[in-house]
């Protein structure tokens, strides 16, 4: 049976994903800071501690096979793109990765996942809405637009240098606006959906909401089942990455809105605000081809919303 350790099993993408490890008959350890706020681990074993401590590092990956490395200091825009958390984002999450690859390759880990983000890629292929540019080979010369984007894309390169020179096999993976059931919703943690959704859930018919920036600005959403289903098959696959995972889809931040309200029955007003709304996306592309997955490229899976948010959520 194949031993798998789970970096921020706590968080929403690392919880859905041991449920997936579980079902797919894998032995599975958890490690975050905190239990998952939303459902009891189905983990063997789930580990509450600090992966910037080495000692509880060399703990987690004692006796595993394969890393999924999703754990982070992030957040959404209220966190991320303030300014006033950068230290802690760079300094945090840099040392998660270092501790993870070093402590695991030494530990024999045969084989690291790494979350990346489409936040990595330059400030520049964003400026017009209709047309961000975000293919993978667009990552060059890099100009991030937040401290976030730039550990990203350091760490992605950290992966790439232990496979290189220690013989590891290292898979990367940018994740495009990853949505669904227990997710955070508020905090100033949260992604654009559950921002919304809960703005919206709280305003008084005929109230008004208030949304960051100009709601121009288009974003690809992608189901957490189907997020899952990439990483997976990337896993399994001969390609190293990086590539991106997420929906073919784009859509404006007005959309959202109205998409949100037309599902809660409710006629809201739209305010804007100048403050900073984040790294945009745009439709990932060849390297999903390149894998040899087979069957369809997950960049073409989509969500219809109207007919899942209706009534109980799928699990």
């Amino acid at each position: 049976m194949k031993r798998i350790l789970v970096n921020g099993a706590g968080g929403f993408i690392g919880g859905h994903l041991v449920k997936r490890l579980k079902a797919e008959g894998a032995w599975v350890r958890g490690v975050d800071l905190k239990p998952h706020e939303f459902s009891a681990t189905r983990a063997d074993e789930f580990i509450v501690g600090d992966l910037r401590d080495p000692e509880l590092t060399r703990l987690a990956v004692e006796g595993i096979d394969e890393v999924y490395q999703l754990a982070a200091d992030m957040g959404g825009a209220g966190y991320i793109f303030t300014g006033e958390h950068d230290a802690c984002v760079m300094h945090n999450s840099a040392t998660i990765n270092l501790n993870t690859l070093e402590l695991g390759r030494k530990a024999g880990v045969k084989k690291f996942f790494y979350s990346s983000s489409a936040c990595m890629y330059p400030e520049y292929n964003q400026t017009d809405p209709d047309n961000p540019k975000c293919s993978e080979d667009s990552a060059y010369p890099a100009a991030p637009d937040s401290e976030y984007g730039w550990e990203k894309l350091f760490s992605e390169r950290l992966y790439g240098a232990y496979m290189r020179n220690y013989g590891v096999q290292v898979r990367v993976a940018r994740f495009h606006n990853i949505f669904g059931p227990e997710g955070t919703w508020c905090g100033g943690r949260e992604k654009a959906p559950a921002a919304l959704c809960r703005k919206v859930a709280e305003a008084p018919n005929k109230g008004s909401i208030e949304i960051w920036g100009d709601g121009l600005q288009t974003r690809s959403f992608l189901y957490i089942d189907e997020c899952l289903e990439g990483v997976r098959r990337l896993m399994d696959s001969d390609f190293t990455g990086p590539v991106n995972i997420g929906s073919d889809e784009m859509v404006s931040i007005n959309q959202l809105a109205e998409m949100t309200m037309d599902i809660a029955g409710k006629k809201l007003t739209i305010s804007t605000s100048p403050v900073r709304s984040g790294c945009a996306d745009a439709t990932p592309t060849t390297a999903s081809s390149t894998a040899s997955w087979g069957g369809n490229p997950i960049s073409g899976c989509g969500w219809d919303w109207k007919r899942h948010t209706r009534g109980s959520p799928p699990r």
